[in-house]
């Protein structure tokens, strides 16, 4: 049984209320999630590890990791100290302040954190399936409209 079951669509005389609309975004990024933590799980990782590392484009502050993942500091220390330990990061002083850590995906962690995503597209991309390329279209434009609007306010 799917994840949204129960979730019906709207009959084309109501609209959905905001409520509504909120619930099934919440479903949705749920579901992602919880893809996302079981592809992190077959490669050792907990799904924070994993989010941490897909954060690591570039060499990033530990302050900067603590606000991306909206979480204390000293969680992070942790979660880096435990993906440092295989491998996965290094730490290394960031050349403008050498006080600070920055914290930067090696060679390995890159490749664990791609098959991570390449495995979670797997399993949520066949949802996707369901629409056709025109579909797919609007919904890419109003999810972009809605990602704006949230990233206006924060």
């Amino acid at each position: 049984m799917s994840r949204l079951a129960g979730m019906t669509a709207p009959t084309a005389s109501t609209s959905p209320g905001k409520s509504q609309l909120l619930e099934l975004v919440a479903a949705l990024g749920s579901a992602q999630w919880q893809d996302f933590s079981t592809s992190a799980a077959r490669h050792g990782l907990t799904g924070a590890q994993a989010k941490l590392l897909a954060q690591l484009k570039g060499p990033v502050p530990m302050r900067g990791l603590a606000a991306l993942l909206v979480c204390d500091a000293s969680n992070v220390t942790g979660i880096v100290d435990r993906l440092e330990a295989r491998g996965l990061v290094r730490r290394e002083p960031d050349p403008s302040d050498r006080r600070v850590k920055n914290v930067v995906a090696t060679e390995e962690g890159q490749e664990t954190i791609r098959r991570v995503r390449e495995e979670m597209m797997r399993a949520t991309g066949d949802a996707l399936d369901a629409f056709d390329d025109e579909e797919r279209a609007v919904l890419h434009g109003l999810l972009e409209r809605l990602r704006t609007g949230l990233e206006r306010r924060g």
